[in-house]
């Protein structure tokens, strides 16, 4: 993978804001990105899809979920944690 997950996924998240990448924050939460459930589920597939991993996220309990979707640094290490456990 030539690109870092951080940067992937910031990629990600601002191609579904319609922002760019330079205006992504770490502590960014996903409302300052503008980003509402629709868009949060189309940014978890696209991760899941880049990553080839699956996200424990569930889009009707999303306060229950065990991925962390606080900030944007919180969702870049929960899908580090997840792409570490699929290499191991």
């Amino acid at each position: 993978m030539t690109q870092t997950v951080k940067a992937r996924v910031i990629e990600i998240l601002a191609e579904q804001a319609g922002m760019d990448v330079t205006d992504i924050r770490m502590e960014d939460t996903l409302e300052d990105l503008g980003l509402d459930s629709l868009g949060l589920v189309e940014s978890i597939f696209a991760i899941e899809e880049a990553f080839d991993i699956s996200v424990p996220f569930n889009a009707n309990e999303p306060g229950k979920s065990e991925f962390d979707i606080s900030s944007v640094a919180a969702i870049i290490a929960a899908v580090e944690g997840l792409v570490s456990r699929k290499a191991a």
